[in-house]
């Protein structure tokens, strides 16, 4: 089993988080959003995984690699960087790992998590997950006929046509074929508003007999702006079994409490503070006087006097004397 991951988009809807960091390395529940998508992906598969590609911009620099090649060989699989030097669009993106599209393969972007109590059936020919949503409008949707098989791939339909949308993983059985048809696109240069996109080849799959499925999942976790991460992270914490364990053993809590779930990391101080419910804490942050919940703090903050709910603040930051939503990025200074 082969994974695809293509990661290099900019994450224009996660500014200013991602001016600095590459969206799918924004943590949630403490651990960066790419690789809980790895883990999740690896527990359904129901076979061993071999390699783990991740398609990035060539600018994200080696730390950043190696640390993909990491999350990698944390699921028992090779890891192998990729570089996607233009947006040209989905296709384009998965064929800047060709030689990855080899046998049974998942691809999976990187902004989207995901909850399913299913084990993928890898005899299937394609799947294709999708979950049921109230408004449709702004994805890409599936029709199934009476056998479950997808019959019609929607792009953001204005009238009702089905609830399903595509969540953004998919699986071929046969990965050269996928291949074979993203280089089609490729060389006819057969684009939509100047990108070439995975759905023209899916169609051209189904056009020519083989069958896709859906993969439903049982909650769909959308990483996309800050409201929807913070959002996410809220879940994570809620879906971890293990929540005493999220906490750190290596913290210093004076007159302080902690409501969980939450997650706190090493050498975090709390300081007459109240933690939580559904707070990320990064290691190393200090808190004082001041009261955060449903809220992602990243590493190395120093936070007080401060009153935060939905918000997100990044590495680095100082943040005193604040009551308010907030999304500030790495660095940055705020004292009132």
């Amino acid at each position: 089993m082969q994974i695809i991951i293509p990661m290099a988009g900019k994450g224009k809807r996660m500014r200013p988080h991602t001016l600095t960091t590459a969206k799918p390395l924004i943590p949630v529940g403490g651990k960066p959003i790419v690789q809980r998508l790895v883990e999740d992906i690896t527990k359904v598969c129901g076979e061993k995984v071999q390699e783990i590609a991740f398609i990035i911009a060539p600018d994200m620099g080696s730390e950043i690699e190696q640390n993909l090649i990491k999350v990698a060989e944390t699921q028992g699989a090779k890891g192998t960087i990729h570089y996607q030097k233009e947006a040209l669009g989905t296709a384009h993106a998965i064929m800047c790992a060709k030689d990855s599209l080899k046998g049974k393969t998942v691809v999976a972007f990187a902004d989207t998590l995901f909850k399913a109590d299913f084990v993928m059936d890898t005899n299937q020919e394609g799947v294709i997950w999708v979950q049921k949503i109230n408004d449709p409008k702004q994805f890409g949707v599936v029709k199934l006929n009476k056998d479950n098989v997808i019959t019609d791939f929607i792009e953001k339909p204005q009238q009702f046509v089905s609830d399903l949308a595509i969540i953004g993983i998919y699986y071929f059985k046969d990965g050269e074929n996928l291949k074979k048809e993203l280089q089609y696109l490729l060389d006819n240069k057969i684009m939509e508003k100047g990108e070439y996109q995975l759905t023209n080849a899916l169609e051209n799959m189904k056009q020519k007999g083989l069958k896709f499925t859906p993969g439903q999942v049982t909650e769909w976790l959308d990483c996309g702006n800050k409201d929807a991460t913070v959002y996410t992270n809220q879940r994570v914490l809620e879906f971890d079994k293990n929540k005493q364990e999220l906490v750190s053993k290596n913290i210093s809590s004076t007159n302080s409490v902690i409501i969980p779930p939450c997650y706190i990391g090493e050498g975090v101080e709390i300081i007459n503070s109240i933690i939580g419910p559904h707070a990320s804490i990064g290691a190393n942050s200090k808190i004082t006087n001041s009261v955060i919940s449903n809220s992602i703090i990243q590493t190395e903050t120093k936070i007080s006097n401060t009153c935060l709910a939905n918000s997100m603040v990044g590495i680095g930051a100082e943040v005193k004397g604040i009551t308010k939503d907030l999304s500030i990025s790495d660095y940055t200074q705020i004292i009132v």
